[in-house]
């Protein structure tokens, strides 16, 4: 993407967006709008290792970092966007925290899950930490992926979250999160990511209607006209057929 479209972007949404506290609309990861808003980083510090509480092995990594760009799109073109170190931290500190480790955003594919301490998220100036520490070798989603991991086959993640603070920089070129809520979204191991050449937040936006509840009031009612306008239909004009019976009736 050149210098010149990233700035005419940038021109666009200054004068279009009310606030720069307002939340990127129709973010996603590439040009083309019906992309999902994901992008994936590669691992960091991955290690995949015996357990050491039990028969299992224990998958160690960071899903993000913090404080490093990486492209992605909104409704008027390409800008940088940036995660806050320390912007898991509201989230993490829930009682009730209930976020599973899966593969590939697959909901049923979980290999550990914070609820039941199969799973331990915690944070650093470095970013997210994903710590499994007794994954079931028996459990086929552990077998499938743990080869793919070891032979360097399978080298990235993401994560499905849901935007709770973020701003414009002046210019309107970069959106800074300084909070997200993982709560009922994932950490992922996926096989291919939207942006493997970046190094930095790896995430994936939360499922269309989560999406839909961030709206604010005008992006919400923008969201209705479309969708009112996509269902709805004019009805065909209705049409009186005459067959070959009401013909033969009317002779007789």
């Amino acid at each position: 993407m050149t210098p010149e479209s990233r700035a005419a972007a940038a021109a666009e949404r200054s004068r279009a967006v009310a606030a720069r506290a307002d939340r990127p609309s129709q973010r996603r990861a590439a040009e083309h709008d019906t992309t999902p808003p994901r992008v994936s980083a590669q691992l960091r510090g991955l290690q995949l290792r015996d357990s050491a509480t039990g028969g299992g092995l224990e998958f160690d990594g960071f899903a993000t970092v913090y404080d490093r760009g990486y492209e992605m799109w909104d409704y008027y073109g390409p800008y940088t966007e940036v995660v806050s170190a320390g912007a898991a931290s509201e989230s993490l500190a829930r009682a009730d925290l209930d976020v599973p480790l899966v593969l590939q955003h697959q909901d049923l594919r979980r290999i550990a899950r914070t609820t039941n301490g199969s799973l331990q998220l915690t944070e650093s100036d470095e970013g997210l930490r994903v710590l499994a520490p007794n994954l079931d070798r028996e459990d086929q989603d552990v077998a499938y992926i743990v080869p793919k991991l070891r032979a360097g086959l399978v080298d990235e993640m993401s994560f499905k979250f849901r935007i709770t603070s973020g701003q414009w920089s002046p210019d309107y070129s970069e959106y800074r999160i300084n909070a997200f809520d993982l709560h009922r979204g994932d950490v992922a191991i996926v096989g291919y990511g939207a942006n493997p050449h970046t190094a930095g937040a790896g995430m994936r936006a939360a499922d269309p209607l989560e999406a839909l509840r961030a709206l604010d009031d005008d992006q919400a009612r923008a969201a209705l006209a479309a969708l009112q306008a996509r269902f709805t239909t004019t009805p065909a004009p209705s049409r009186v057929l005459i067959t070959d019976e009401d013909t033969r009736m009317r002779r007789l």
